[in-house]
């Protein structure tokens, strides 16, 4: 099993953030990483994403969603072609912090027999995911600070 994890500090309350994370229908608008992103964040719900690695070539998967704690955590679970070959275990968790900023943490935990090969698509879904936590960071911010410049 091997694992990636980004962290990013945002200075924008949870709500805020979350709100941003949950609208995945505005995904293509913002994000650098996942470029599409099509059904229900539910508890079972298969859905459709489609990623864009930086320096790599975009795939398209249908994950299942496996955890959803609305305004704290989002989790998946995506498998390429049949399960044990590889599958990743995607999520994202936020964590208030005591002045109002948040911290979120996007994580995947790959396993499989395909997974000891995966270097350089490892480190390139790395890049993506700091990649999408920084257009995440922008976008919050910018939302937090909006109405104090008019």
């Amino acid at each position: 099993m091997k694992s990636i994890k980004v962290s990013t500090e945002i200075a924008a309350p949870i709500e805020t953030v979350w709100a941003h994370l949950a609208a995945v229908s505005e995904y293509a608008g913002w994000n650098p990483f996942i470029v599409s992103f099509t059904g229900e964040l539910a508890v079972g719900s298969r859905v459709a994403v489609r990623i864009a690695p930086p320096g790599g070539r975009p795939m398209s998967f249908r994950p299942t969603i496996t955890e959803m704690t609305d305004g704290r955590r989002l989790e998946w679970l995506g498998r390429f072609l049949v399960p044990g070959l590889v599958d990743g275990r995607h999520s994202f968790l936020l964590e208030a912090l005591a002045d109002g900023r948040t911290r979120l943490t996007q994580a995947e935990e790959f396993s499989g027999v395909l997974v000891p090969v995966m270097g350089t698509v490892l480190e390139r879904t790395r890049a993506g995911f700091a990649a999408m936590n920084e257009a995440l960071r922008q976008r919050a911010e910018a939302a937090t600070t909006a109405p104090a410049q008019r």
